[in-house]
């Protein structure tokens, strides 16, 4: 029986994979790889390496997540290093643990190797601090979008603290996520959104909860982005100024 390990690939940068993610790429024998995590860190695996995209599809993902964990078990009899490359952190509104549980019911040894989530990197890399001194005390990551495609209960508790909410998979209820989090806070609250966040290809818009919707409409940002709501969004804004670019417009 082979091994499982599950690695983060991190939030999109290749180069942002760590050191031991690499290293467990370049020793696989079978890579089942996410739309998310960056196609170019197979060119690590060894020419031999079986590789497979098992990227899910909207209103599939139950079906596949079982064709996955299928998938895993059937490869880790008749190969020894099987790496299931995920996005992110495989812990962070993944399904790695349950990948993990399955494999571990069918004898397989598994070995997590964590990556960076996108929750944290993709502030850190637009200047945007989760935690300010003297600003906020504490940050919230929450899914705009639940397994059944509903609103997540915890939104609403996270919009009536004073910390940084992150958003992940928010973008298809931004215009209710807005609306509820002006309710409990102000309009005038910051707001960034940022797609495709530490890729080439990123996109970003700032503002404040009563104008970000019209904003990100007009810049056409879409999934997958991430939502930044509190007074450290603003950051963001102040760090381009000094080169002259205004992201938030004034409030007047």
């Amino acid at each position: 029986m082979g091994k499982l390990i599950l690695v983060g690939a991190g939030p999109g940068d290749a180069d942002l994979i760590t050191l031991k993610g690499l290293k467990a790429l370049k020793n696989a024998d079978v890579v089942l790889y996410d739309a998310l995590a960056n196609s170019s860190l197979l060119e690590y695996c060894k020419e031999s390496c079986i590789k497979i995209y098992v990227g899910k599809k909207a209103g599939l993902h139950q079906y596949q997540q079982i064709y996955i964990n299928a998938m895993i078990v059937d490869y880790a009899t008749r190969y020894n290093n099987v790496v299931r490359l995920k996005g992110g952190d495989p812990f962070v509104f993944g399904r790695g643990h349950e990948e993990l549980e399955h494999a571990e019911q069918n004898g397989i040894e598994v070995e997590v190797i964590p990556g960076i989530s996108s929750s944290l990197a993709v502030p850190a890399t637009n200047h945007i601090p989760l935690t300010k001194r003297g600003v906020n005390e504490s940050f919230w990551v929450v899914t705009g979008t639940t397994s059944n495609g509903s609103f997540s209960k915890d939104m609403a508790y996270a919009a009536r603290s004073s910390a940084t909410v992150v958003i992940l998979m928010g973008m298809k209820n931004l215009k209710l996520i807005t609306e509820l989090f002006s309710y409990y806070r102000d309009e005038y609250e910051p707001v960034g959104i940022i797609q495709n966040g530490t890729h080439n290809n990123q996109k970003e818009v700032f503002g404040y909860l009563g104008n970000i919707v019209s904003r990100a409409e007009d810049l056409q940002i879409k999934s997958p982005a991430i939502i930044i709501i509190g007074q450290v969004a603003a950051f963001k804004s102040r760090s381009a100024k000094y080169k002259g670019i205004s992201l938030i417009p004034e409030v007047h």
